[in-house]
């Protein structure tokens, strides 16, 4: 799995195609959809069109809340698959935990099928917390690959991180840029991307390229899309990583898992 991808998360599907085709030119291989965003068909005629192997590429999409439970799980896939014009995915996820409704280890179920099928390369959730990876390790022979969750420079999630190591699971973090909230404009970022000659938003890709995580930024402007993989080419030092470290207040940005769905 690609360490940088590109995520489609609030991309109408009408503009998904010329985002995803757009993104796939500048270099980016991985590509992050999800059943609950709509655009897996646009997605799809991207991948379709863009004369790469098959092989190169790596997509990911998500179950969405309403098909949890073993059978409608595997509906859900086949529904994925035609509108993304694949065989199979690289990585399928469950979107949310949803502990009130208390289906997630029945999906999972559903998931160790998928993955044994062949229908996709790889398993993992989304959003779950360390009690919820708990309990669904607790009950099952296969641990998750990933977790994608949110996490930027307020939100950097140390602890879940930890978790996430000690079992073998790779962080994802979603909304790594802090959704365009005012992260980008703090003062901090500004001096340490300064010192750099670099821009904001690679600054804080490239905090979460050394802190081990999976990214996937997301844009529709062509030259923001470029500029994101451009951060292959400098390192922030220690000095530079203590100052992003202190910019941890906890604000969450997207619902609480424990409560969601």
């Amino acid at each position: 799995m690609p360490q940088l991808g590109f995520g489609v998360w609030q991309v109408p599907d009408r503009d998904a195609r010329k985002a995803v085709t757009t993104a796939l030119e500048a270099g980016y291989r991985s590509i992050d959809t999800a059943a609950a965003y709509g655009n897996e068909k646009g997605t799809g005629k991207a991948l379709a069109s863009s004369g790469l192997p098959r092989e190169e590429l790596f997509v990911t999409t998500k179950l969405w809340n309403n098909d949890q439970g073993y059978d409608s799980a595997l509906r859900a896939l086949d529904a994925s698959l035609r509108k993304l014009r694949l065989d199979y995915v690289d990585l399928y996820l469950i979107h949310w935990p949803q502990p009130a409704r208390d289906a997630y280890r029945e999906t999972w179920r559903a998931f160790e099928k998928i993955a044994a099928d062949g229908r996709a390369r790889a398993i993992g959730v989304s959003n779950f917390h360390p009690a919820h990876l708990d309990r669904l390790i607790g009950g099952s022979s296969v641990v998750p690959a990933v977790n994608q969750i949110e996490l930027h420079p307020r939100l950097p999630q140390a602890g879940l991180r930890r978790v996430h190591a000690e079992h073998g699971i790779a962080t994802e973090a979603w909304s790594p840029l802090g959704q365009g909230k005012g992260l980008l404009d703090d003062p901090v970022i500004a001096r340490v991307a300064a010192r750099h000659d670099r821009t904001p938003a690679q600054v804080v890709l490239r905090w979460h390229l050394q802190l081990g995580n999976v990214v996937i930024p997301k844009s529709v402007t062509p030259e923001r899309i470029r500029e994101n993989i451009d951060v292959f080419g400098f390192a922030l030092t220690e000095a530079d990583m203590a100052e992003l470290a202190g910019l941890d207040d906890g604000t969450r940005l997207g619902p609480d898992p424990d409560h969601f769905g």
